[in-house]
């Protein structure tokens, strides 16, 4: 049996590594760190690229988060809107949206309007052109789109008068002009104004209570007696008004032939709703509002003619 103290002693050395790797965790720590890092820059650039308005809807929606919540999300002024009156709209004020829409459409409206007017124009030109009636008074018919609407003037000449000398009794071609144009004026809606204007030579007899404005006032409702007697709708006619001479329209001659005149204006709706709320206020050179005077014959006048 071998001695025991012989036998060889075996030493085992463990050799204890590095650190090692921590399995991995702080891979995930940085990609969270990375990934936090692109969305705090992408925020960064977001807001950067905003508008001013943008940004101020965002601070007003976060203003009142609890009120936002316990509205649905929606804003009180629209089921849809986070700012209450704005819509989708974050750049909008509270109201922008709807008078901003309505504003659009006002817009629209005027040019659909205007467009109608003008073609209302065009077509009462062609009928001026195709007519052996109107074509041979043509020069005494004047066009023009205006902003109260389009106006139509029927203007005297010097050997072509429209009415009687000092009267309101209208002459037969005048009457004739009158009743051809009635159909045109009844193709749109829109309502007429029908004023009469003289020269400004004095009206015989003038001081006894018959002037210049009686005579243009009286001319004015004759005019709207053969409209109608030529087919216009009676409820068509809103206004009508005797201006004597203070509108000439020769202005560098107040005592041209010209100056006497009809005019009829087909009224936009601007023009209709400011006459009617003004119904009641008393108007610069206007002898008849809302209404045609009591016609009134005169004599011829003492000197010259109307």
């Amino acid at each position: 049996m071998a001695d025991e103290s012989q036998r060889p002693i075996i030493v085992k050395r463990i050799k204890k590594g590095g650190h090692g790797h921590h399995g991995g965790a702080w891979k995930i720590a940085y990609a969270d760190f990375v990934t936090a890092m692109m969305a705090f820059f992408l925020l960064m650039w977001l807001l950067g690229s905003a508008s001013q308005g943008t940004l101020n809807g965002i601070a007003e929606y976060f203003k009142t988060p609890l009120k936002v919540a316990l509205a649905g999300g929606a804003g009180a002024g629209d089921a849809t809107s986070v700012i209450k009156g704005g819509g989708n709209d974050l750049t909008k004020q509270a109201g922008q949206v709807n008078k901003a829409g309505a504003e659009k459409d006002e817009v629209l409206r005027k040019a659909k309007e205007k467009a109608s007017l003008s073609q209302l124009q065009q077509k009462i030109e062609s009928s001026i052109d195709q007519s052996e009636l109107l074509k041979e008074y043509k020069s005494q018919l004047k066009l023009e789109m205006t902003p109260e609407g389009l106006k139509i003037q029927i203007v005297d000449e010097q050997n072509r008068p429209m009415f009687d000398s000092g009267s309101s009794r209208m002459l037969p071609h005048t009457r004739e002009l009158l009743q051809q144009l009635a159909p045109e004026l009844n193709q749109l809606p829109n309502k007429i104004s029908i004023s009469g204007h003289t020269d400004a030579k004095p009206f015989g007899n003038g001081q006894n209570g018959y002037s210049n404005w009686e005579l243009s006032a009286d001319r004015a409702n004759t005019a709207r007696r053969e409209l109608i007697a030529g087919g216009l709708l009676e409820s068509k006619v809103l206004r009508v008004v005797g201006l004597a001479s203070a509108n000439p329209l020769i202005k560098t001659n107040v005592f041209s032939p010209e100056n006497r005149r009809i005019t009829i204006l087909v009224l936009n709706r601007d023009t209709e709703t400011s006459i009617l709320n003004d119904g009641n206020k008393p108007q610069l050179n206007q002898e008849t509002i809302g209404g045609p005077p009591t016609e009134v014959q005169a004599s011829p006048p003492a000197e010259g003619g109307k």
